[in-house]
């Protein structure tokens, strides 16, 4: 008996459960049903140490797979999550770091399912700090009869900091470039800092100098000064060049 229930009419009874089941998934409240959606999001790097400076930045962006009710997840886009990967504990030593489903902050009744890529690549590397030389970078020379006797810088010297491996002692910071051509007095000039690496910083709090540039006329072949001396008048030539 049993088994003719359910052998007899077996299709009508099949087709009465299908068509129960759609009308049952037609009839549920949106509100209580899911969906899940994959949103690529920014992210950020968040509490460097003073001490450590980032010399390889990772991807800026990464991907999530979230879920929620399906009235919440058809408003949501990527500016509605901030992920946030905290370098407070990172080391020099380390450049692969986890990125985990708690480190994205999401909206109220929203889930992360996941996070892609599991490992992002971070390399940092120790701040090192260096006096450098400001040296003023010349263009042409003063007018004819006249002649350079001294360039002065002021500051002479600042101090940069940036990632060990960028910081050279041999490296100098130069100035904008100044024009001299045609100069027949002393002048004075504000000039822009020019760091020698982009990945460097100035940490004076003015990144300006003034640079003075004395120039005589000449007497006979040689300045007032030269005359004393008795100095000829290839003897500024180095100094010239070597700015």
């Amino acid at each position: 008996m049993i088994k003719d229930f359910f052998v007899r009419n077996w299709e009508l009874k099949l087709l009465a459960i299908f068509l129960a089941l759609v009308l049952w998934i037609l009839l549920i409240p949106e509100e209580k049903t899911f969906a899940e959606k994959n949103l690529t999001v920014s992210l950020e790097l968040i509490n460097i140490p003073p001490d450590v400076e980032v010399v390889e930045k990772p991807e800026t962006t990464i991907n999530l797979k979230v879920r929620a009710r399906k009235r919440i997840i058809n408003q949501l886009n990527s500016d509605d999550f901030l992920a946030e990967l905290d370098l407070s504990k990172a080391s020099v030593y380390q450049q692969e770091y986890p990125l985990e489903t708690r480190m994205v902050k999401t909206p109220p009744e929203v889930e992360i399912i996941s996070v892609s890529p599991p490992y992002i690549h971070v390399k940092l590397e120790k701040t090192k700090r260096l006096e450098m030389e400001v040296v003023p970078s010349l263009i042409g020379r003063p007018a004819e009869g006249y002649r350079l006797v001294k360039v002065e810088v002021i500051p002479a010297k600042v101090m940069v900091s940036g990632p060990e491996s960028k910081v050279k002692t041999r490296d100098k910071v130069i100035t904008s470039p100044i024009d001299a051509t045609s100069l027949t007095e002393p002048q004075t000039i504000e000039v822009d800092l020019i760091l020698p690496r982009p990945e460097l910083r100035l940490l004076s709090p003015y990144p300006r100098a003034k640079v003075t540039i004395t120039v005589e006329k000449k007497e006979n072949g040689t300045t007032n000064k030269d005359s004393k001396k008795g100095a000829r008048d290839s003897d500024y030539d180095g100094f010239w060049n070597h700015y």
